[in-house]
């Protein structure tokens, strides 16, 4: 079960990064919307770090809750962060 509204989602992540793909394609089977920016710009990059403190994508923001580190490590999180009833 989803909160009735479902806080921001903000991805910071890279073209090559295979976690960053796992976590954009569970959000989107979850039917989720997300907004993604790409760390290979080093504008974003700074940007990620000043926010976060972190420059390892994935770096995913869910309202002002900040989540980074492998998507197995990060979906637990994400499961709990956006009410959702269950991790599948």
């Amino acid at each position: 079960m989803m909160p009735a509204t479902t806080p921001e989602i903000l991805i910071y992540s890279t073209a090559t990064c295979p976690d960053c793909r796992a976590l954009k394609a569970w959000l989107t089977s979850r039917g989720l919307a997300w907004t993604e920016k790409d760390m290979s710009d080093p504008a974003i990059m700074a940007e990620a770090k000043m926010r976060t403190g972190v420059r390892v994508a994935p770096i995913t923001l869910v309202g002002d809750q900040i989540f980074h580190g492998t998507f197995a490590s990060q979906k637990p999180r994400l499961v709990e962060a956006l009410g959702l009833a269950d991790a599948v």
